[in-house]
């Protein structure tokens, strides 16, 4: 085995270590070991990625090389490296875009408590990317559950925070319910939890007709589970407090990377245990496609509605949740790649729009209504230009990141000659047309003039990890809305050998 492959392992052991360590560190301490182990982690998988890609296939690591029953196994394969690079790297950009915000919103004692979740939720999301065995994701699953709702529960004497956090974790652990209800009814019937063999044993069972009622329900459930745990329309009630509610850096991690991770994990599902010709053949993606349309719709039509300029840019996270589920529900190859590619896509473009919104609020007096943001863009030029950046790639102009996803999703669209190219390209237009009635009236009030002086001569003063984080956060941007045929390349390699 080359020394490579044993470095997913390893990133997930590194984030268990660094999450005991940041428990007993002092708060500037635990800020360091948090972004370090995010940086050496992006590097560790980076070069997996590239191992991977060029060997064009997957592998399977033995955790303390014994196989299952006694072992565990993860599975690491392109996609999987490409998530397992993004993630970490997201998540360092997005700590340092929002750090003076946590030190700010956090109570000061409990600092050091924030940076141990944000490792254990990097725990739990890289598990989720690689993990072979269902039960071993169930429960990380719940550890993500925990995570992130501490990251949201964290926010300095704040009662929304505590209501938004309950209900995220009411509707999360139903989810988790769900999901964990489909492994009960998998493993009854297979008597594994590996998903190869699981895979296998379903195969045959699809090919004889037996338990095909049982099946179907699996598949909706596990459908259900993680459309309700990444806020799919109409299960995505509990978004807009819960991300609304948290500090800016924690708003991003969620947005851009939690819900995120729920979705790879039922991509591995579809593709590694229950096959594409069985998902096509319960129907099941008929109503995810017809969710995630309604999810981009409606998200965008919440969003025009919204004064509170966090509450929009929650809301416009479940319209561009629709995107990825429209791809994933049209059940074809280009259909899923171009899901993961806005999985991606959003995934840099919402933590930019998040952590500016903070520098916004910031030099106009906290508010997050948009009367007292007026301006907000002259007196902190910076974030007001980031957030011009982050609104154009979420309308899809060309050579923002956002234009590849909406490239992509019609040409999936256009490949399916039924009901779905119509509904698609309708929704796909509609919110396009939405996602520019809300974004560009917001940026023209942030570089509005004010009437009155209420804020004469506030002027921003960004730190260097703030610019430096903006800054590489516009590049991937720009990057992957002009050069985005490698990554693409990469995705479509990697659901040929997911599957």
């Amino acid at each position: 085995m080359a020394v490579v492959q044993n470095f997913p392992f390893a990133a997930i052991m590194l984030y268990l270590a660094g999450g005991v360590t940041c428990c007993v560190l002092r708060p500037k301490a635990s800020k360091w070991v948090c972004l370090a182990l995010n940086a050496i982690v992006t590097a560790l998988m980076f070069s997996v990625l590239v191992f991977t890609v060029r060997a064009g296939e997957s592998y399977v690591y033995w955790m303390g090389h014994f196989p299952a029953p006694w072992g565990n196994e993860i599975r690491i394969g392109p996609l999987e490296a490409l998530m397992g690079t993004a993630f970490p790297l997201v998540m360092m950009l997005t700590l340092l875009g929002g750090m003076e915000h946590i030190f700010e919103d956090v109570e000061p004692d409990k600092i050091n408590l924030y940076f141990t979740v944000v490792n254990l939720l990097m725990v739990s999301m890289l598990a989720l990317i690689f993990t072979n065995d269902l039960f071993t994701a169930y429960v990380f699953v719940e550890i993500n559950t925990i995570a992130s709702c501490a990251l949201v529960m964290l926010k300095y004497k704040s009662g929304r925070a505590l209501v938004a956090t309950t209900r995220y974790m009411i509707m999360s652990l139903l989810g988790s319910g769900l999901f964990l209800l489909g492994i009960v009814i998998l493993y009854s019937i297979t008597g594994h939890l590996l998903m190869q063999p699981m895979a296998a044993k379903i195969q045959e069972l699809f090919t004889s007709g037996d338990y095909a009622f049982p099946l179907t329900v699996t598949i909706g459930l596990f459908s259900v589970g993680m459309a309700l745990k990444s806020a799919l329309w109409p299960f995505s009630a509990w978004l807009p407090d819960a991300h609304s509610s948290a500090t800016a850096a924690s708003s991003g991690i969620l947005s851009g990377l939690v819900v995120k991770s729920y979705i790879v994990l039922l991509i591995k599902i579809f593709y590694r245990i229950l096959g594409s010709e069985e998902i096509l053949s319960s129907g099941v993606p008929d109503v995810l496609f017809v969710f995630g349309i309604g999810a981009m719709v409606f998200g965008s039509f919440y969003a025009l509605k919204e004064k509170d300029i966090k509450r929009m840019l929650a809301y416009s996270s479940v319209a561009q949740v629709g995107y990825i589920y429209a791809g994933i529900g049209l059940g074809t190859k280009l259909g899923m790649a171009a899901a993961c590619i806005q999985i991606l896509v959003h995934a840099i473009t919402k933590p930019i729009l998040f952590c500016t919104s903070g520098g916004l609020m910031s030099v106009s007096g906290g508010s997050r209504k948009f009367d007292d943001l007026r301006g907000a863009g002259r007196r902190d030029l910076l974030s007001g230009s980031a957030f011009c950046v982050g609104a154009l790639s979420m309308i899809g102009i060309p050579l923002f990141a956002g234009f590849v996803t909406k490239l992509w999703l019609t040409r999936a669209f256009l490949g399916r000659a039924s009901w779905k190219l119509w509904a698609g390209i309708f929704a796909l237009v509609l919110s396009t047309i939405l996602n520019a009635l809300y974004y560009i009236p917001a940026v023209s009030l942030l570089f509005g003039k004010r009437r009155d002086e209420q804020f004469a001569g506030v002027k921003a003063h960004p730190d260097a990890a703030y610019l430096f984080a903006i800054l590489v956060f516009i590049a991937l941007n720009l990057l992957l809305g002009t050069c985005s045929e490698p990554v693409t390349r990469i995705i479509e390699t990697g659901l040929s050998v997911l599957s």
